[in-house]
């Protein structure tokens, strides 16, 4: 059976939570809303975690995913019990993991920038990050690659959403630079996120995940390792240094 579709509230990623009504329940334990600020795992970055309370119960979200039919599906913690269907409920993320979420995310555009050459894999993390390069050869100075991330950083760019339709991104391929994820086409237009604006702009490129909103939110970087990966990839990652070595 097929789930209702779910009305996505993270286009404000700064949305911490919000009121909304259980519509459907997943075989496995899992619980769609009529609209939620969760985002489900996808084009690298991880779902959202959280809880929700209603009345007479909460329970903790440990996870989220997509599911049929442009649902959302919240999983709880194991052997929770989740809300039931109809109940009105109150979700708040786990803000401090999302907004963690966002500054590598956005990193990792920059990162692109810094190295520009087609990107063939990422992930996202709760302070570190990664992007794979078809990259040959690594790159010469590592001390002049971070430099020039925190550079981009510290001059603390907008980081902005524009739109266009599918027709317009079919026609302007040099935009996509992941190879390994397709844009999300198929609903008649497509999310671009821009960082700089006018003659500061320095990337354009199709992503639906959430961003913080300038680049000096994101805070200092250090370039955490350069690993081969095949004869053509270079994996690059990356860290925030205000959570040190171990994230």
């Amino acid at each position: 059976m097929s789930q209702p579709a779910t009305e996505p509230l993270w286009g404000d990623a700064y949305r911490r939570e919000a009121e909304a009504r259980v519509v459907a329940r997943t075989p496995e334990g899992g619980v769609v809303l009529d609209a939620t600020v969760f985002y489900p795992a996808g084009g690298g970055q991880p779902g959202d975690a959280g809880r929700l309370d209603w009345e007479g119960g909460a329970v903790a979200i440990a996870d989220t995913r997509k599911g049929e039919g442009g649902a959302v599906v919240l999983l709880p913690e194991p052997g929770a019990a989740p809300p039931p269907v109809g109940a009105a409920v109150v979700q708040r993320l786990d803000w401090d993991r999302r907004h963690l979420h966002m500054r590598v995310h956005t990193a990792l555009h920059l990162l692109s920038v810094v190295i520009p050459l087609p990107v063939t894999g990422g992930q996202i993390g709760a302070g570190k990050g990664r992007l794979d390069f078809d990259m040959p050869e690594a790159p010469g100075d590592r001390d002049a690659l971070e430099a020039a991330l925190n550079a981009l950083v510290a001059r603390d760019l907008p980081v902005q959403e524009d739109w266009i339709t599918d027709a317009e991104l079919a026609a302007n391929p040099g935009l996509v630079k992941t190879m390994s994820v397709a844009p999300p086409v198929g609903a008649g237009r497509v999310r671009l996120v821009r960082i700089g604006h006018g003659a500061d702009q320095v990337d354009l490129q199709p992503c639906g995940g959430t961003h913080v909103a300038r680049t000096g939110e994101i805070g200092a970087l250090e370039i955490a390792r350069i690993e081969k990966k095949g004869r053509q990839n270079r994996r690059v990652g990356l860290r925030l240094a205000d959570l040190g070595a171990d994230t």
